[in-house]
Parts: C-alpha cells; sequence; structure tokens
C-alpha cells in the first residue's frame, strides 16, 4: 500500500467521522435517542481510530538504529492492533450498557425528526468515506475476494478503514430502523434494541481487527505468489546446487526479511562463492521489491550419483549428526564460509 493511498482513505474517513460525530451529539442531545448517543460514540471512537493510524504510519518511518536494527516497520501493526482492540472495544462495550440502561428505563423520543434527519445525512456521509476506502483497495486487492484482502493484507490500515466503514453504515442502519419503529410505535424498546444492535456489531469487527492484526504482530511470511517468486529467482542461475531451506517474515507492510541457505559445490573459491550470492540477491529484488534485507549462507554439498536434486548436504563448519563429514583436503575450508547479506 502507498502511503498516499492509504493516507487519502484515512484522512477521508476521519473527516466525516468528526463531522458525523459531532452532528450525532447534538441529536442525542436534543432528542434523547440512545441510539443516536452510541452512535455519536462510535463515530468518535473512529475519528480516535483514523488520528492513531496517521500516528502509526508516522512512527513507522523512523530511521533503524541499534535498538531497532530492522527499523520500525512494525509500528503500523501496533496502532492498528490498538484501534482495533481497545477502541473499537470501549465503543461497542459502552453501546452494550447503554442499551441495557435504555431497556430498563424506556423513554420516548423527542423532536425525533432530528435524529431521523442526522442518520441520512450520516449515511450519505459515511458510504463517501466506504466509496473512498474501495477505490483505494482496489489496485491492491487484484482478483481477491474483500474477504481474502482483509485478511490477508500486509499493510493494516485501509483494512481497518473499510471494516471501520462497512460497521458505521451498518450501525447507522440500525440506529435509522431503532428510532423509525420507535416513532411509529412510541414504544422506546426499539432504539434500546437498535443501541444494543450497534455495540454487539463493534464489538464484533473489534474481534476480527483483533485477530488479523495479531498474526501480523506475531510475524507472517511472504505470500505464495512472492514466495514463489524468491525460491524461482534463487534457481534460477547455475549458481547453487540446491536451495537447502529459505524463510521469510515481513518487519512491516513494505520490508520483507529473506533468509536462506544455499548449496554450493565442494570446489568453488570464495570468491566465486560470494560473486554468486551477489547475482542471486540482484535476482530476488527484481523479482520481489520488498525483499529489501536478505541473508544468505552457503553451505557444501556433494553430488550424489542421479539428478541434481538428489544432492547429499555436507556441514561446511564441521559435520552434523546426520551427514556424513567432509574428506581430509576439501577445497572449502570453514574460513571460507561467510553469511552474506545485505549490503
Amino acid at each position: 500500500m502507498s502511503a498516499s493511498g492509504g493516507n487519502k482513505a484515512i484522512i477521508a474517513a476521519f473527516s466525516a467521522n468528526l463531522g458525523i460525530a459531532i452532528t450525532k451529539f447534538i441529536a442525542w442531545a436534543f432528542s434523547g435517542s440512545s441510539s443516536m448517543l452510541a452512535e455519536g460514540v462510535h463515530s468518535l471512537a473512529d475519528s480516535g481510530n483514523q488520528l492513531l493510524l496517521l500516528l502509526g504510519g508516522r512512527k513507522a518511518k523512523k530511521a533503524a538504529d541499534t535498538e531497532h536494527p530492522f527499523g520500525y516497520g512494525r509500528e503500523r501493526y501496533v496502532y492498528a492492533f490498538v484501534v482495533s482492540i481497545i477502541l473499537f472495544s470501549v465503543g461497542g462495550v459502552f453501546s452494550v450498557y447503554e442499551g441495557i440502561e435504555k431497556l430498563t428505563h424506556p423513554h420516548p423520543l423527542e423532536n425525533w425528526w432530528i435524529p431521523i434527519l442526522v442518520l441520512v445525512i450520516a449515511i450519505g456521509l459515511e458510504s463517501f468515506s466506504l466509496r473512498t476506502a474501495i477505490s483505494e483497495s482496489n489496485p491492491l486487492r487484484g482478483k481477491q475476494s474483500w474477504v481474502q484482502f482483509v485478511r490477508r493484507a500486509k499493510a493494516p490500515e485501509l483494512p481497518v478503514v473499510l471494516l471501520e466503514d462497512v460497521a458505521a453504515l451498518t450501525g447507522l442502519v440500525f440506529a435509522l430502523v431503532g428510532v423509525g419503529l420507535t416513532v411509529i410505535t412510541g414504544d422506546g424498546t426499539w432504539d434500546a434494541i437498535g443501541t444494543l444492535a450497534i455495540g454487539v456489531l463493534l464489538i464484533l469487527v473489534a474481534i476480527i481487527l483483533g485477530v488479523e492484526t495479531k498474526s501480523l504482530l506475531v510475524g507472517e511470511g511472504a505470500s505464495d505468489t512472492d514466495q514463489a517468486a524468491i525460491i524461482q529467482a534463487i534457481e534460477a542461475g547455475p549458481e547453487i546446487e540446491k536451495l537447502i531451506h529459505i524463510k521469510t517474515l515481513y518487519l512491516g507492510p513494505d520490508e520483507l526479511l529473506v533468509a536462506a541457505k544455499l548449496g554450493f559445490a565442494t570446489d568453488r573459491p570464495l570468491g566465486d562463492v560470494a560473486a554468486a550470492i551477489d547475482a542471486i540477491e540482484q535476482r530476488i529484488r527484481a523479482a520481489v521489491p520488498i525483499a529489501r534485507a536478505i541473508y544468505l549462507e552457503p553451505d557444501v554439498y556433494r553430488a550424489a550419483k542421479g539428478p541434481r536434486a538428489a544432492a547429499e548436504p555436507l556441514a561446511a563448519a564441521g559435520p552434523r549428526s546426520s551427514e556424513k563429514p567432509l574428506p581430509p583436503k576439501a577445497p572449502l575450508s570453514t574460513e571460507a564460509i561467510v553469511i552474506k547479506g545485505e549490503d
């Protein structure tokens, strides 16, 4: 996700939610609708969410230092997690509490036309915010479904804004139905039910976002497509006998760590090994540009009889329990084993 694209969606959502929150609180003050109060808290929480997302994006741009040698890219995950758990949950729990309070102490609405007018206007504004988020997400979503996009996106901002806007529109419909039925029947219980529905909705969205952002915080590897592209880039040239193993990790939404152990022929000089690793690094970066931190470890392989894939691994710095030791006069000594990393 480009920073400009994500920020555009966030700013659009913040502007809409802040204006909506103010009008909802005014409507609640004049009408006494608990649904309007719950929706006001919801919009206020959403406005805080967007500010936190912007703050996380800004902090993620800090340069790497000795304490954080891989940079601060995961700050965006931290702030997205705070958004999903704390603010959504606070808004959801408050709405449930307000709904229960209104069920036990129902009262008719005053100036009922005010909350209905505000809800209709809010639906229009939230639709604009959702439309912006969708237009910014579509280039990144590609052929994925929306569920797949939310689950697999490595940049947390757009999925958070998308779910916020969908929850906001759904909550507004709940509030409109609750207020409308209260006006028609004269029974304030419907307004309370609408408030409870908004609270449950917010809590469900908090759980979904919490699960997804937790996975990013714990650490996710490259997608299947990127993993296949990296492996193909490594094996595209004649430099190695075999790719022994590979691991990847997202250091942030726009930076991928690649670590791999490569099997070289036993008679390769150290200079050739270093040049081969440089060539492989260039191919990886060309195939997957976000692979910025690359660490490749050479190992020694003895060609076995049969196809190349059947090569037998040998330890470069001494035998392992399940491997044969190197011959006494192996051309590549233990001093020749280096880890070639990012320039």
